[in-house]
């Protein structure tokens, strides 16, 4: 069996199964997150976008790729989240239909950084220059 290539990363990318279950977590997260279900008022406080859940190719562990609003306390969201990994475990465990829940691990989400940084460098006088030609 030849396995397509990701043009992303060097291995095969995720199976349809991932894709399904990593987004059925995000959407869940993010609903348990919105409308405060988890109850530690520190979390609570915080707005947090959820962008990606990716999922190892065993559904174990599900890594979640998270940004708080306005960027700022990267290591306050994740600490929190990690502080109420289990009962976010429990609740994703209830509303979905999984039949096992994955672990979960908080990443923040580098996207945004990535994206201004290129809005940066395409901004330069150089870089717009060389366009041109």
């Amino acid at each position: 069996m030849v396995m397509a290539k990701n043009k992303f990363h060097d291995g095969p990318g995720p199976s349809q199964r991932q894709l399904r279950v990593g987004e059925l977590i995000r959407r869940t997260l993010s609903e348990i997150l919105a409308r405060g279900d988890i109850h530690d008022p520190d979390l609570n406080r915080m707005s947090i976008t959820i962008s990606e859940v990716t999922t190892s190719p065993d559904l174990k562990v599900a890594t979640a790729y998270v940004m708080p609003l306005g960027g700022q306390g990267h290591e306050d969201a994740i600490a929190a989240l990690a502080r109420n990994k289990s009962e976010m475990r429990r609740a994703i465990g209830k509303k979905s239909a999984l039949k096992f829940t994955p672990d979960l691990r908080f990443r923040i989400d580098e996207t945004f950084d990535r994206m201004d940084q290129s809005r940066e460098l395409f901004n330069r006088n150089e870089v717009k220059r060389d366009l041109q030609d």
